[in-house]
C-alpha cells in the first residue's frame, strides 16, 4: 500500500491529522489496534479533561465543533427533560470534572462524521484491529511500516512520505531508530525545579483501566470474585496511609490519605458524579433506569509496573484489569453504605457502553508516552506557576496551537511520586513535533518533546487534538515544499507560512492574557 502519509494509531490526535491531512487533499491510511477510533475519548472511555475558559476560548474551531455537536447529539437523539434541552451548556452527566461528560459511542459517532466524507472520497483508508509491529529506515528515512491485523496475524506493509506517529504509546519510534524518552528525565538535564534527581526511564504514570456502571436500584448485578481479588483487597502501597481498595485517595499536593465519599453529599463530591456520562434526571421518567458513570478513579490507578519497553508488559495489562474487576467487586460487596449493610449490589456493569465483552474499556487509559528527542524541549519553566512567577504566558515565535491544564503526574511505577502544580496556559511550539534527526516521522499524540512533568498537561484532549491538527497539516506542508522538517522548524518564513496555513484551519496559535489557574 502507498499513500502520500500514514498515520498510526487512531487516537484523538491520529483522527485529526488524517481528517486534516485529506481536508488538504493529500491520501491517507490511518490505522488503529482496538475496534474503534477516537483514543481517550472512546476506547479509553475518559471523556474530555479540559480548563476552565473552554466554553468561550482555548481550543481549535474543529474541536469547539466537536464540543457543540456532542450537545447537539443528545438533543436531537434523547429525551431530554426541557430544562435539560435549552441548556445551551448541556453536561449529559453533569460530571464535576468534565463540562461535556457523555458516552464513548457517541464520541465515536461524531469522530466518524467527521471523516465520513474522506472515507467516501478514498482519501482516507481506515485499518482498524491493525498494530504497527515493523518498520524499516535508513539515513534516517522510514521507508515503510508493517500492521499486523490483531485477530488474524495478516500482515499489511504500508510505503509513505510521512508518517505520523500517533499511537498511545509511541510504539513507531523503537521500531523505526527514532530518539526518544521515557519516564522522568534527570534534573541534571532539564533544570527543572521539579524533576526527578538523576531521572529513572522506568518510572512512567500509572494506567487505568476504565470501566462503566450503572445504577440499577433495587437490583443484584454482583459479578463473580475477581481471581486477584484478595491480593488487591489487602494490598496497601508503601507510600499510602490507606488500601488500595478503599473510599480514601491519596491528597495529589500532599500524598496523604483523604475520605472521599460514593456518593455527593452536601458540599463533599463524590466519586460516582466525578466523571458521570448519565445524569438520568436530565431525561425524561423511565428513560434511563439510573445514571451511568464511568470508574476512572485512583483505586484503579495501577502502578506497579510499566507497558513502556517492559519484558512484563502483559503481565501489567493483565494485574491492571484484575485491579479494576477487584475495584468493582469490593463496592458491590464491600464498601461502606451504612451501620446495617456493605457494598452496593445495584451497581450493574455496562459492558455495551464500552464495546466489549467483559466491560472494561478496549485500551487502558494512557497517561504517558515515549517521548520523541525534540528540536525544542517542553520544560515547566514556562508552565509552572509557582515555577514562573508573574512572568505570565510563555510565547512561543513558532506555535502551533494552544492549550491549559494543570501540570498532574498521577503515582509512578518506581520512585511512586505524585505532583500537581498551578499552571499558566501553555502554546505548543513547533520545535516540539520535530524529531533531532527522523526525516519522515512526525509526532501526533502525547509523544512529542515534552518532558514528564509538562506532559501531565500536554496529554489532555483538546492539547492532543490540536497536536493531531498541527502535525497533519505540517506533513502537508512539507510534501508541498519538498523540504524537510528540520529545515522548515529552521526557516523564519517557513513557519510563518505554516502558521497561517494553521489559522486558516481554524487553530489559534497564542492565547490572550489570563492569569495561572
Amino acid at each position: 500500500m502507498k499513500k502520500d502519509i500514514a498515520i498510526i494509531g487512531g487516537s484523538v490526535g491520529g483522527c485529526l491529522a488524517a481528517y486534516t491531512a485529506a481536508k488538504l487533499g493529500k491520501r491517507v491510511v490511518l490505522t488503529e489496534e482496538t475496534a474503534w477510533i477516537g483514543g481517550q475519548l472512546t476506547s479509553q472511555a475518559v471523556p474530555p479533561d479540559e480548563h476552565q475558559w473552554i466554553e468561550d476560548f482555548g481550543c481549535t474551531q474543529t474541536y469547539r465543533a466537536f464540543r457543540n455537536e456532542v450537545r447537539n447529539y443528545y438533543k436531537r437523539h434523547y429525551p431530554l427533560k426541557e430544562e435539560a434541552f435549552r441548556n445551551a451548556k448541556l453536561n449529559p452527566g453533569n460530571a464535576w470534572v468534565s463540562r461535556i461528560a457523555h458516552e464513548p459511542r457517541v464520541a465515536l459517532n461524531i469522530l466518524y462524521d467527521m471523516l465520513q466524507p474522506y472515507l467516501a472520497n478514498g482519501m482516507i483508508e481506515l485499518l482498524l484491529e491493525h498494530k504497527v509491529t515493523q518498520a524499516e529506515a535508513a539515513h534516517d528515512t522510514v521507508q515503510h511500516v508493517i500492521v499486523t491485523h490483531t485477530h488474524t496475524g495478516r500482515d499489511v506493509l504500508i510505503e509513505a512520505d510521512y508518517f505520523l506517529d500517533a499511537t498511545e504509546l509511541g510504539d513507531v519510534l523503537p521500531l523505526a531508530g527514532v530518539a526518544y524518552t521515557t519516564g522522568a528525565e534527570p534534573k541534571e538535564e532539564t533544570e527543572e525545579p521539579n524533576a526527578l534527581q538523576g531521572g529513572n526511564s522506568r518510572d512512567i504514570q500509572s494506567i487505568t483501566h476504565v470501566f462503566a456502571l450503572e445504577y440499577a436500584q433495587g437490583e443484584n448485578h454482583t459479578i463473580a470474585k475477581p481471581e486477584q481479588y484478595d491480593d488487591w483487597k489487602s494490598y496497601r502501597a508503601a507510600f499510602l496511609n490507606h488500601d488500595q481498595l478503599s473510599d480514601f485517595m491519596p491528597d495529589p499536593h500532599t500524598g496523604s490519605s483523604k475520605q472521599i465519599p460514593l456518593f455527593t453529599k452536601g458540599n463533599a463530591l463524590g466519586l460516582w458524579e466525578y466523571r458521570r456520562i448519565i445524569d438520568a434526571n436530565q431525561f425524561e421518567p423511565g428513560f434511563f433506569k439510573g445514571d451511568i458513570s464511568l470508574v476512572n478513579w485512583p483505586q484503579n490507578d495501577y502502578w506497579l509496573g510499566s507497558i513502556i519497553d517492559d519484558v512484563h508488559k502483559e503481565q501489567h495489562l493483565h494485574d491492571a484489569r484484575q485491579l479494576s474487576l477487584s475495584l468493582l467487586y469490593w463496592l458491590q460487596t464491600e464498601a461502606p453504605r451504612d451501620k446495617r449493610q456493605k457494598g452496593y449490589p445495584e451497581l450493574k456493569l455496562r459492558p455495551d457502553i464500552v464495546g466489549t465483552k467483559d466491560g472494561l474499556a478496549m485500551h487502558p487509559y494512557i497517561r504517558e508516552s515515549r517521548r520523541i528527542r525534540a528540536m525544542h524541549t517542553v520544560t515547566e519553566h514556562p508552565i509552572n506557576a509557582d515555577v514562573r512567577g508573574d512572568a505570565g504566558i510563555k510565547r512561543y515565535n513558532d506555535s502551533v496551537g494552544i492549550g491549559a491544564y494543570r501540570i498532574d503526574l498521577h503515582p509512578t511505577t518506581e520512585t511512586n511520586r505524585m505532583f500537581y502544580a498551578r499552571s499558566y496556559p501553555f502554546e505548543i511550539p513547533l520545535g516540539s513535533l520535530i524529531p533531532v534527526k527522523a526525516k519522515n516521522v512526525i509526532p501526533a499524540c502525547k509523544n512529542i518533546g515534552t518532558t514528564q512533568l509538562t506532559n501531565g498537561c500536554y496529554r489532555v484532549h483538546p492539547a492532543e487534538w490540536n497536536i493531531g491538527e498541527a502535525a497533519g497539516a505540517l506533513a502537508v506542508f512539507a510534501l508541498r515544499h519538498d523540504q524537510s522538517l528540520q529545515d522548515i522548524y529552521q526557516n523564519a518564513d517557513m513557519v510563518k507560512d505554516l502558521q497561517q496555513l494553521l489559522t486558516d484551519l481554524g487553530i489559534t496559535l497564542h492565547w490572550p492574557e489570563v492569569g495561572a489557574f
